[in-house]
Parts: structure tokens; C-alpha cells; sequence
């Protein structure tokens, strides 16, 4: 069978989702640390108040994984402010049968969809971290005067003449395009400029102009052959978030960032946060805590790779975390 990257890529990931547990092979920044959560729900809670405290209105987290992230946003919120908890309806957007019946038992009172067009048509404010890298991509490799495609069939890239417009480039050079996540964006960004709302995107990835491969597996915690017993593994590949605020200025929003998480995370307190729950806690506690922040901010770790960009309406006031 032969079939192009982005489908075998689409085909792959489905199956593993719906088979594997994929904490055994990765870990993903709400699970390092639980102030990641807390601080994502405290800018959701921010937001919120700017758009001008919409009630009901709609809480949406992609990819939710096993719920870490939306536990701990909500805990934080109905802290700092409650009116923001009880005026949000929560809805996840996952596809896993075997991810959403732990998601079940975790928020209850969540909705789940397949994708935003199911979400009620109300104001929304959308949370998604690790989500875009697994949308599939497409790959295209200049060979001579042209561009080919790439395609999948018996375990190896395959090419065949490429339709899409692309720019010159020296022989070799390969460009990746997700047509899937920019139709997310856009979708999501239409409705935020007509509905109001804000979304918060983070994700692995650069801010525009790089080229190259980036697909990747992961099998057991380890580097493995993408194109190898697909939906045994988990396939990525990195973020141009150049071309997804192209996506959503088109679609008639703005966009804050993108910024690096680890800039962004300290603005909005995570070192102050880390400090006061350490001093709370055991010696040992109080340094797990500490090498979990410096994993989510430090170049070296997650801080400088992983990049974060939000939606907002045309005219909105600078969001929490993004300077002015």
C-alpha cells in the first residue's frame, strides 16, 4: 500500500492512541510539574476577565491526555476566581476511546469531542500543549528543477511529483507542511474573532523559515524508525508557528508571541510559585519540584524549544505572559 506521509502519519498515531499508553514513551510538561497546569489556568482565568467575563462560555482543552493539565488549571482557578470555574462549561477534544474513559473518571463533568465543531458556539477559551505536533504533516523534497512528495509504502519514503506551490530551494532541501493544524488554527481562530475567546498554544517547534526533517518516533522512551509497525509509536513532527498566525491573522484574529516557554512561564510566575510550594514541603519533595521548573524553563531543557502563541480578538489588550 502506498500512501502519502500525512495519511500514514493520520492512520499511525490514530492506532496508537487508541492501543498504546503513551506516558510509557513520553512525558509531557503536566505531568512534570503541577504548576504548569496551575499557571495555565490562572492566565485562562486572566483572559477571561479581559474578554469581559462571559458567562456560560466554553473551556476547551486539545488533546487533554489523562487530565492533568485541566485538574490543575481548575484547581488554581477556583482559588484565585471562582466565578471563572463556575461559568465555564469544560469540553476536551480527544479521539482515544481508551484515553477518554480515564478522562471520564478524572472531569466528570467534561463533554468530549472529535474536533472545535461540536464545541457550542459561545465564547471560548482554548487550551492546547503537546496537541499540534501530532497532527500530520506532509513532506516535499526539491529534486532538480521540482519538488516532489513524499509517500509512505512497505516501511520506506517513496516520491511522486508534487502539485503544491513552493519556493525555490538548493537540491535536497526538504520543507514539511501541516495543512491539519493550520486548519485548526484557522477554525479556531474564526471563532474567537466572532465569538470572542482567546487560545493558548504550546508546542515543540520554530517560529518560521527553518527546512529540514523533523518527523520523529518514539518507542519505549527511545528514538525509533517512524515509518516502521505504525501505531506502535508515537510520530511528531515540529511546529511552524510562522505559518499558524498566518493562519489565524487570515482568519480575522490576532496573535500574541510566540514566545519561549520558559520566558513565558516565568512571567507569569512559575519560579515564585515553585518556591512557595517547596517551602511547604519535604527536602525531597522541595527539589523534585525545583528540577521539574528548571526542565520547563532552561534553553537547555524544555524552556527554549517548546514555544507558545495565543489567539486573541483584533484589539485586545496585551495577554498575561506575552509583555507588552
Amino acid at each position: 500500500m502506498i500512501e502519502r506521509l500525512d495519511a500514514f502519519m493520520a492512520r499511525a498515531n490514530a492506532a496508537y492512541y487508541a492501543s498504546r499508553d503513551p506516558f510509557v514513551d513520553f512525558v509531557t510538561a503536566p505531568e512534570i510539574s503541577q504548576v504548569f497546569g496551575e499557571l495555565l489556568g490562572l492566565w485562562a482565568a486572566m483572559a477571561w476577565s479581559m474578554l469581559g467575563s462571559p458567562a456560560p462560555f466554553a473551556l476547551v482543552e486539545a488533546g487533554p491526555g489523562r487530565g492533568h493539565l485541566m485538574t490543575d488549571a481548575l484547581r488554581a482557578a477556583k482559588r484565585a476566581m471562582p466565578a471563572f470555574v463556575e461559568a465555564a462549561d469544560i469540553h476536551l477534544i480527544e479521539t482515544s476511546p481508551r484515553l477518554i474513559g480515564l478522562l471520564k473518571d478524572r472531569l466528570p463533568q467534561a463533554t468530549f469531542h472529535a474536533d472545535l465543531s461540536t464545541i457550542p458556539d459561545q465564547s471560548i477559551i482554548l487550551l492546547a500543549n503537546e496537541f499540534l505536533d501530532a497532527l500530520p504533516i506532509r513532506q516535499f523534497v526539491r529534486r532538480g528543477p521540482a519538488w516532489r512528495e513524499r509517500y509512505v509504502a512497505d516501511g520506506a519514503f517513496v516520491e511522486a511529483s508534487a502539485e503544491t506551490a513552493l519556493p525555490d530551494a538548493p537540491e535536497g532541501t526538504v520543507i514539511e507542511r501541516n495543512e491539519t493544524a493550520e486548519a485548526f488554527v484557522a477554525a479556531l481562530a474564526s471563532r474567537i474573532s466572532r465569538r470572542g475567546g482567546s487560545a493558548l498554544l504550546i508546542d515543540y517547534g520554530h517560529d518560521g523559515g527553518a527546512t529540514g526533517e523533523s518527523l520523529q518516533a518514539i518507542m519505549d522512551g527511545q528514538p525509533a524508525d517512524p515509518l516502521a509497525e505504525p501505531g506502535r509509536r508515537d510520530l511528531t513532527a515540529h511546529v511552524d508557528f510562522s505559518r499558524l498566525a498566518m493562519a489565524a491573522r487570515n482568519a480575522g484574529a490576532e496573535i500574541r508571541g510566540p514566545a519561549a516557554q520558559g520566558a513565558f512561564l516565568a512571567a507569569l510566575g512559575i519560579h515564585e510559585r515553585t518556591a512557595q510550594l517547596g517551602h511547604h514541603a519535604g527536602q525531597d519533595d522541595a527539589l523534585r519540584l525545583l528540577a521539574a521548573t528548571r526542565r520547563l524553563t532552561s534553553p537547555e531543557a524544555m524552556g527554549s524549544l517548546f514555544r507558545v502563541m495565543a489567539i486573541c480578538p483584533r484589539g485586545m489588550e496585551p495577554l498575561p505572559g506575552f509583555g507588552a
